[in-house]
């Protein structure tokens, strides 16, 4: 079945989401460096960038880099003045996804700060920077939780924040799970139950990355 979802990932994205040069290289990129095959599809980014139109963001927070592959797609989507603050903890991994950056030629509009998201997370609410439009977490799924409430008090009513992994082969509703990120995303839903300033969904997804899904949650007070 993969195979097939694979496919449909494959015509959609050469027609919806076609990706020039720099997306093509920070992916070949990413590959050479041995970086984990986790970014992004064409189609997801695609969708992270018109999230951005439509929110019709100023300011993005990216919680996980990677190669810079889902930076790239949102941060094109930014007004020309906007800013993408990405966290990574992987001095490797930043080091990859800022020649990317700048190859794409957004080095102007992107910050990459490499430290441990709940640090620098942490570090952003001190010095009490304006809040984001659209937050996009992508990091270990176990902190999920922890890195919710931080973009949320990093936020403003209109806030859209999206939580990428979420379904997990569909292994997020094995309440028996002893798995890390099982447990993260547990907790997080269970937060979103409960928390009255967002109002929140969960979409399911197949694809050549398989069977997963994402959260959008967004501030409503």
């Amino acid at each position: 079945m993969e195979a097939k979802w694979t496919e449909v990932d494959e015509y959609f994205a050469e027609r919806l989401a076609p990706q020039d040069a720099a997306l093509e290289q920070a992916l070949a990129d990413s590959t050479a460096a041995a970086l984990p095959p986790i970014s992004v599809t064409a189609t997801q980014g695609k969708f992270l960038a018109m999230l951005a139109e439509v929110c019709h963001a100023r300011r993005i927070l990216e919680i996980g880099t990677l190669g810079g592959y889902s930076t790239i797609w949102m941060a094109r989507a930014l007004a020309a003045d906007g800013t993408l603050v990405t966290l990574e903890i992987d001095a490797r991994h930043a080091d990859v996804a800022q020649k990317n950056i700048d190859r794409a030629g957004l080095a102007d509009r992107v910050q990459v700060i490499v430290a441990p998201a709940a640090e620098s997370l942490a570090q952003l609410k001190a010095d009490g920077v304006a809040p984001f439009d659209l937050v996009f977490i992508d990091a270990d799924k176990q902190s999920s939780d922890t890195y919710f409430e931080a973009a949320l008090a990093l936020s403003h009513v209109g806030t859209l924040i999206v939580v990428d992994n979420v379904v997990r082969d569909g292994e997020v509703t094995n309440a028996a799970s002893t798995d890390a990120s099982i447990l993260g995303i547990r907790r997080l839903t269970e937060l979103l139950a409960r928390e009255p300033r967002v109002s929140s969904t969960a979409i399911q997804t197949v694809g050549s990355k398989g069977y997963d899904g994402f959260v959008l949650a967004r501030v409503v007070a």
